[in-house]
């Protein structure tokens, strides 16, 4: 498959249970080629911690009119469908994705590509697999951190460049038979 969707999500706090989605970006990879992108705020219909607030500088106010996740779902369905998705530390968004579609009594599977043990394949050097530290030994640019389109930006172009990485390591590999 060569269609992926990078996806970052921004919440109102940090558990995926109790937790909802306050920002979601997707990113559009096809062919390796970054082709688009979409992202929205979404009312999460409760309030976002204050800690979550300072990181992200999302707030109450700006979600307020935003739409809720019931009235994105199916949008969110179709530009994933036959997509594998790609995220650093995807558990996490993934696990926050399939809990909104839960709720909606959505049963919602994909799968799943983590850049982080991508990162740890391509760049065992490393001692920091966060997204700020991999991209700047990368020199990838994070626009707008802590936003789920900033974040889901610079995923995509490290998802491209660890791949381009792997496989150059994997066909450059010379196998020695005695």
């Amino acid at each position: 498959m060569s269609d992926f969707v990078v996806i970052d999500v921004e919440t109102t706090g940090g558990k995926p249970g109790a937790s909802r989605i306050t920002d979601i970006a997707l990113v559009f990879i096809r062919h390796d080629i970054i082709i688009g992108s979409y992202s929205t705020l979404i009312n999460p219909k409760r309030n976002i911690d204050r800690y979550v607030q300072k990181i992200t500088g999302i707030t109450n106010d700006m979600v307020k009119d935003a739409p809720k996740f019931h009235q994105l779902a199916d949008k969110i369905v179709d530009l994933t469908f036959n997509k594998t998705i790609v995220g650093h530390n995807v558990k996490f968004d993934y696990s926050m994705l399939k809990s909104e579609f839960n709720r909606l009594g959505i049963n919602y599977e994909r799968d799943t590509i983590d850049t982080i043990n991508m990162a740890r394949k391509a760049l065992p050097e490393l001692s920091l697999y966060n997204l700020d530290a991999i991209t700047e030994y990368l020199d990838i640019e994070i626009r707008n951190r802590h936003r789920a389109l900033g974040d889901a930006e610079a995923t995509a172009k490290l998802f491209l460049k660890l791949k381009f990485m792997l496989n150059y390591k994997i066909n450059n590999t010379m196998f020695i038979s005695f």
